[in-house]
């Protein structure tokens, strides 16, 4: 499945009701700090952080990826339930990594320390975790 990585500044109608199916599903400790989904998408769109996977013209996965000076930040990886298991959170996270070393920076993790999906998914993709 060839998932196309975009950074999103501007969200169509069609994406934004795609973006909100993304995050429908999305544990409570996944939207934090922010209050639900619509407040996460805002922020991320307004900030120019908002990364998402496209397929044939549909968002599949979003996260937030913030570009610091010292180092980049992943968070808020998530993919549409019924998409999951094909790669999507993969590509978001490997196009993140490929981003972040392209300037030289190295990427983290960004998610509350005490969740054992956070704990795993850092593990498994080798990145350190930095607590939310």
């Amino acid at each position: 499945m060839p998932v196309h990585v975009e950074t999103l500044t501007t969200a169509s109608p069609q994406d934004r009701l795609d973006l909100a199916k993304i995050y429908a599903d999305a544990p409570d400790w996944l939207l934090v700090p922010h209050a639900d989904a619509e407040q996460l998408i805002a922020a991320g769109l307004e900030s120019g952080t908002l990364i998402a996977g496209r397929f044939n013209d549909r968002l599949l996965g979003a996260a937030l990826l913030e570009r610091n000076d010292d180092r980049w930040r992943l968070s808020h990886l998530c993919v549409r339930k019924i998409t999951r298991g094909r790669g999507v959170g993969r590509r978001l996270l490997d196009e993140a990594r490929r981003l972040a070393g392209a300037v030289g920076r190295p990427l983290y993790l960004a998610a509350p320390a005490d969740q054992l999906e956070s704990q795993a998914l850092a593990a498994r993709t080798q990145l350190p975790l930095d607590p939310l």
